[in-house]
Formats: C-alpha cells, sequence, structure tokens
C-alpha cells in the first residue's frame, strides 16, 4: 500500500515538473517571445493611454476652473507663477542662442 502512495505521488510531482518545463521550453521559442512581446507592448500602450486620458481630464477640469473664474470675474489665481521664471530673467539664453544661430 505504501508503494502505491509513493508512487502516486511521484507521478504528480514528475506530471508538475515535465508542466513546468514544458512551460518554461515554450517561453523561450520564437513563438512564445512574439507572445511574451506583444503582452509587454500592449501593456505600454495601454498605459500610455491612461496616462494620455489622465492628462486630458486634468487639462479640461484646469480649462473649466479658469473659464468659470473668468465667467465670475474673479482673478484666477495661478497656484504655479512662482514656479515659471519671470520673461527677461534670463533662465533661457541657451534658447536664445540656439535659434540666433
Amino acid at each position: 500500500m505504501r508503494r502505491l502512495l509513493w508512487l502516486g505521488i511521484g507521478l504528480a510531482v514528475g506530471a508538475l515538473v515535465v508542466r513546468k518545463a514544458t512551460r518554461a521550453a515554450q517561453a523561450y521559442t520564437p513563438a512564445g517571445i512574439a507572445t511574451s512581446v506583444t503582452e509587454s507592448v500592449g501593456g505600454l500602450v495601454e498605459s500610455m493611454r491612461n496616462f494620455v486620458d489622465d492628462v486630458r481630464d486634468g487639462m479640461a477640469e484646469r480649462e473649466q476652473e479658469i473659464h468659470r473664474a473668468f465667467a465670475e470675474g474673479v482673478l484666477y489665481e495661478d497656484q504655479f507663477a512662482e514656479l515659471r521664471e519671470p520673461p527677461g530673467s534670463g533662465g533661457n539664453e541657451w534658447l536664445r542662442e540656439e535659434g540666433t544661430r
């Protein structure tokens, strides 16, 4: 009876090992590599689409805030004005030099 138990355990472990090895070997075939690349590129494209959608949503929200403030006659407070350099401060000298060449 013990021999049958160990035989069953051995068959089960052997089947699992063969199945894992087959999957690993399939991953390194040209078809497996192509599938992997396709899935990766598809995920990258989906991530880019999500990013672009988030940026568009943010732009639309910001534009609505500006329109609302303009319609109400309220001075819109630019939260990022201090991050930008004032014009003529000389922060983008390399751009001017590139443009003159």
